[in-house]
């Protein structure tokens, strides 16, 4: 059919496998849909047909893709893009960092003639190759390429190392909502100071080998007076730009400055702070993200009345510089919504282009606003490489673990500073599977596959390179889409989408070349249903995958060939090595909750069950029964089963024992906490990403608390290979609910 073969072409697919052996067709409306937002009509069969033919020419005719990629262990004439162009064709790299190379091609991938350096050309005799092309250094190059017949085209380059490096050895680190993590010094949330106190502390005395944190990308604001921001970090205005909210005002160098009245009103602002901060220790209120940043704004536009010291002048000038457009779009984003609200697409249509003149002019009035918000992104990223410096100097092998979300606000800088590069009238979510019979919707515009490959892929390799500056590795949220995103036209069901292509070789190219830039680790969050031959994909790149202990079963079988697996426990010696390894997420129940049943519990309070109560509690039951039965056939539980403390200690002794490079603990875990920090399916029926850590009776605790909590030194001891004291912590003991023992 000809909505097939265009459909291909353009990487949309017209169906997809939820679970082996069973294929589902998405809708014509659907694939129809998904090509219009690429800017394809395939609305009629006659303007179907049309462009059909005009893709099939196109492909056809051109000499090169938009981006190739060439492996820095490959010899670049051999690289596929190369190698299947005509005899005779002329090819010249023009490389990053100046200089050229060039050659001929013989049709065999080998080199009829080749010249490299920088200035002087020389010929080579036939299959010889000038070093400057038998490993090209890594960057983005320009290509060029005249075939015979006297066509030419050019393209971007990639040249990346094959694997980004994993870790040596293995390390343990704990896994942090930072928002949720309070100190005595805190401004009602988790900031930047107290990210680097916990770096420093749990790097000293714990020795662990990294924190990761939830994205700390700028979020979309909330109006004054009006409805609040969306407190979920995994869906941002920017992920560009870190969120100032996170900034610690007092370590402000410009803070220690302030006299007189302005003094005078930080200090009214710090009380507040204090008052607020209490209120969420002491009082039970939420975390309140927007009463935060009010405060903070307002401490922060005092310190922006105070003058930058020379040397601090220089250092945000080249800043600005360094960043560029980017910043400025940003911050331009940032000033225009404080004066039309934080959606663009409500804006006045002149301001909704931020090329259009109208826009300079806007950007030329509010320049004090936009310099304020560019002064903070500056500020921001300050603190952040101070706190990658803090976990290094504390002896963690890794640091900081950055997280990168699946897409952006569609309201936010980041749509609107890159409108071109995001595909309209889509949305990015999941489709229907054996957890969610309705799939999801996240609200996230996705990227279009064709611009990125355009433009060298220059939006992600930025996003990239930022996240990277002050980081040791970066988690990257739903890793499965650097391959493929489920598009979902706007205003349908989760269930009336298709999946899109991305260039899955470029993706992790791009990956590749920034991380070997930035020499970090990156790890990718391949939780649920994932395509066959990803996960092995990423595994030869050296990205690592995540692996969950509940989730971990044995589905295949042992041995070679694999065939149907038991579906039990998956013992540790079968564990893949090239993983992070934990008891839990963000989006799942802690382990306190998992195994005295209350997450279940919590769902049915909610209606969220799609099945009878008892079922569920039954299952959920055997589950676990069926775990803390493996954990002591293994002597992981010398004291049996019943007391909780000693069960969360196993759990993370098996995930020790298992081969994984990275052992994550959820830092709630540590303390007993029982309450999931986001439970997916909710908006407003559940206080998601406004939680502070709280200890096994619902507490709130502070990171002072924390350090000093002995149930976390005992649990603790596990890592450190000896065993809790008698009364070092305070054991729970756990009722057995029905259904957990077999009959």
């Amino acid at each position: 059919m000809p909505l097939s073969r265009l459909a291909a072409a353009h990487g949309v697919a017209t169906s997809y496998s939820p679970s082996p052996g069973r294929t589902v067709p998405a809708s014509d409306a659907a694939v129809i849909a998904a090509l219009a937002a690429l800017g394809v009509d395939a609305s009629t069969p006659e303007a179907t047909r049309a462009a059909l033919a005009e893709r099939e020419a196109h492909l056809a005719e051109r000499l090169l893709p938009p981006t190739v990629v060439v492996w820095t262990d490959t010899p670049a004439p051999g690289a596929p893009p190369f190698a299947r162009l005509a005899p005779g064709t002329r090819v010249r790299v023009e490389l990053e960092e100046g200089g050229a190379v060039a050659w001929e091609t013989t049709g065999s991938g080998g080199v009829a003639e080749a010249s490299g350096g920088g200035g002087g050309e020389r010929p080579l005799v036939a299959g010889e190759l000038p070093p400057g092309v038998h490993r090209l250094p890594p960057g983005v190059h320009r290509v060029l390429v005249r075939g015979p017949d006297g066509r030419t085209a050019h393209a971007h380059l990639v040249a990346a190392p094959r694997r980004i490096r994993t870790p040596e050895g293995r390390t343990h680190g704990f896994l942090v909502q930072l928002y949720s993590l309070l100190s005595r010094f805190s401004w009602g949330m988790g900031d930047l100071g107290d990210l680097a106190e916990f770096a420093a502390w749990s790097g000293h005395a714990l020795d662990a080998g990294f924190v990761q944190v939830n994205p700390l990308h700028a979020a979309v604001p909330g109006l004054p007076g009006g409805p609040g921001g969306d407190p979920s970090p995994y869906r941002p205005s920017s992920r560009r730009f870190p969120d100032p909210v996170h900034l610690r005002v007092e370590d402000v160098p410009e803070y220690a400055h302030l006299r007189g009245e302005a003094r005078d009103r930080a200090e009214e602002l710090r009380e507040r702070a204090g008052r607020l901060r209490a209120s969420v220790l002491h009082q039970g209120e939420l975390i309140d993200r927007d009463a935060v940043w009010a405060l903070k704004r307002e401490a922060l536009e005092l310190l922006h009345g105070v003058p930058l010291g020379p040397g601090r002048r220089a250092a945000y000038n080249a800043f600005l510089a360094e960043q560029g457009t980017a910043l400025e779009d940003h911050a331009t984003w940032c000033a225009l919504a404080e004066m039309y609200g934080p959606d663009w697409h409500s804006w006045p249509a002149p301001l909704r282009d931020p090329a259009s003149p109208e826009t300079a002019r806007a950007r030329c009035d509010v320049m004090d606003r936009v310099d304020f918000h560019g002064r903070l992104a500056w500020l921001t990223d300050a603190q952040l490489a101070t706190a990658q410096r803090t976990a290094r100097e504390a002896g963690m092998a890794i640091g900081l673990v950055h997280d990168l979300a699946v897409g952006v606000h569609p309201g936010g800088a980041d749509a609107w500073a890159q409108q071109r590069h995001f595909a309209p009238h889509m949305t990015v979510g999941a489709p229907p599977d054996a957890f969610n019979a309705r799939g999801q919707d996240w609200g996230l515009p996705p990227w279009r596959p064709d611009r990125l490959a355009e433009s060298g892929y220059a939006p992600y390799r930025a996003l990239l390179r930022g996240l990277l500056r002050h980081a040791g590795a970066l988690r990257i949220d739903h890793v499965m889409g650097l391959f493929r995103l489920w598009w979902i036209p706007a205003g349908r069901d989760p269930t009336e989408g298709t999946y899109v292509r991305y260039d899955a070789e470029a993706m992790l190219a791009v990956l590749a070349l920034e991380a070997h830039r930035a020499d970090t680790l990156v790890i990718g969050e391949d939780l649920g249903t994932v395509e066959p031959g990803v996960r092995e994909t990423l595994r030869e790149h050296g990205v690592l995958g995540t692996s969950v202990l509940w989730f971990e079963r044995d589905w295949k079988g042992a041995g070679e060939g694999g065939g149907a697996g038991t579906g039990r426990p998956l013992p540790p010696d079968r564990w893949r090595a090239d993983c992070v390894a934990t008891a839990t997420t963000h989006d799942l129940p802690p382990t306190a909750a998992r195994l005295t049943g209350e997450h279940v519990q919590l769902r049915y309070d909610l209606g969220l069950l799609t099945r009878d109560v008892t079922l569920e509690r039954a299952a959920a039951a055997a589950d676990v029964h069926e775990w803390l039965a493996l954990l002591a056939l293994l002597g992981m539980l010398p004291g049996g089963m019943g007391c909780e403390e000693d069960e969360i200690r196993a759990v993370h002794r098996f995930l020790l024992a298992t081969p994984a490079r990275m052992v994550g603990i959820w830092l709630p875990d540590a303390v007993g906490d029982r309450r999931p920090q986001n439970l997916p399916g909710t908006w407003d029926q559940y206080p998601n990403w406004r939680l502070p850590i709280a200890d096994a009776a619902g507490r709130p605790v502070t990171l002072e608390e924390l350090a000093a909590s002995p149930r976390l030194h005992a649990f603790m001891t596990v890592f450190r290979g000896g065993v809790a004291a008698p009364g070092a912590g305070v054991a729970q003991t756990r009722t057995a609910p029905p259904g957990a023992h077999p009959v």
